[in-house]
């Protein structure tokens, strides 16, 4: 993080997350696979996953802007494409029971990664930060999360730093070979100095944390 601009120009991300009612959810996931190319033709998904395990019925969508002009204009557009509206929105609004949005950026020292191959699992991890923004906190979660990098149990996707949405927000994307592989990194890490004491750093900033467990959609670019 940076206690100056975030980065040099207007790319920014909408973290999209939607409750959805217990027993639709496997009619919503089928919906999306088959429908999302409808929405796709109007701007660029970065990903699409529904929740295992650290939360019920949630689905997680992030998508990418150019700047909020671009936005506008799709939003727009889609509003107005027909089939979007009448094969997917008014069938699958019912479905759902709550939707949340979040504007963020990347963090200037991260950029948006893949991970080495499809098949493993997605950990969503916001972390609630006190009040001062990156310029009382910045430098110690940096280094903590490159700490758990250097490990190479776990590979980073994005750090994304919220604009709009509860402010002092980090969402970090992890992923991982598989959910067992991810615990036996997570329980090599607690073992060594290097993660501990970077952690007990940054961890005098934190409010609090949740962690989910994340699988990609048939259709999710990131898989």
């Amino acid at each position: 993080l940076a206690t100056g601009p975030r980065q040099n120009n207007g790319v920014f991300y909408e973290i999209r997350t939607y409750d959805i009612k217990p027993a639709r959810m496997k009619e919503f996931v089928e919906m999306v696979n088959k429908y999302i190319h409808f929405r796709l033709a109007h701007s660029e998904l970065v990903g699409f996953w529904y929740t295992e395990l650290g939360a019920m019925n949630k689905v997680f969508h992030i998508w990418k802007y150019d700047n909020f002009a671009h936005r506008t204009a799709v939003r727009q557009a889609l509003a107005n494409d027909k089939d979007w509206q009448g094969k997917f929105i008014s069938v699958a609004l019912p479905l759902v029971e709550k939707q949340h949005n979040e504007v963020a950026y990347l963090v200037p020292w991260c950029q948006l990664g893949k991970p080495p191959k499809e098949g493993g699992v997605y950990e969503w991890v916001t972390f609630q930060m006190k009040p001062g923004g990156p310029a009382l906190w910045g430098q110690a979660f940096r280094a903590a999360i490159n700490a758990h990098i250097n490990t190479g149990y776990t590979k980073l996707i994005g750090v994304f730093h919220t604009e709009y949405g509860l402010l002092n927000t980090v969402h970090v994307l992890w992923w991982n070979e598989s959910a067992d592989h991810r615990a036996s990194g997570r329980h090599s890490a607690h073992e060594d100095a290097r993660v501990v004491a970077a952690v007990r750093d940054s961890v005098r900033f934190l409010e609090s944390q949740q962690n989910a467990l994340l699988i990609p959609l048939q259709c999710s670019p990131l898989k």
